[in-house]
């Protein structure tokens, strides 16, 4: 049950990662200025209901995986530490920057945003290829 868990739980948000990364994030350059701060705190807030239980359930599903399985199983490890990354480059890097975009438009910081996001895409990506290996 936990492995299937986990796996959906990667699984959405890979496909999840992939749709912000190549159609959210480059568009808040698209927005106009008058509309920028309401448009990029409505993603802000209704994302979080998204991507938040998705990645609190694929921390403990990865973390159950990993007491259950490590030291011996190289998958868990590396599915574990890319879970890490992904928490450390959303808390220390994207959630900043989306704190300073709610001020208003800085085209250099949806450049950086986009730019820092490519960690957590591939993260993800490198978690979704664990998970198909595993099954």
């Amino acid at each position: 049950m936990v492995v299937a868990l986990h796996n959906a739980a990667t699984w959405f948000m890979t496909g999840l990662i992939w749709t912000i990364q190549l159609v959210h994030y480059p568009m808040f350059s698209m927005l106009r200025e008058s509309t920028f701060r309401e448009s990029h705190r409505r993603h802000a807030r209704r994302i979080t209901w998204i991507v938040g239980p998705a990645m609190i359930l694929e921390m403990a599903t990865a973390l159950s995986l990993f007491i259950e399985r490590a030291p011996g199983d190289p998958a868990a490890v590396a599915g574990l530490s890319l879970v890490a990354v992904i928490w450390i480059v959303t808390g220390f890097v994207i959630v900043p920057i989306h704190g300073r975009l709610q001020r208003g438009p800085d085209p250099a910081l949806v450049v950086s945003l986009v730019r820092w996001n490519w960690i957590r895409t591939a993260a993800w990506s490198v978690r979704g290829a664990i998970c198909l290996l595993c099954l």
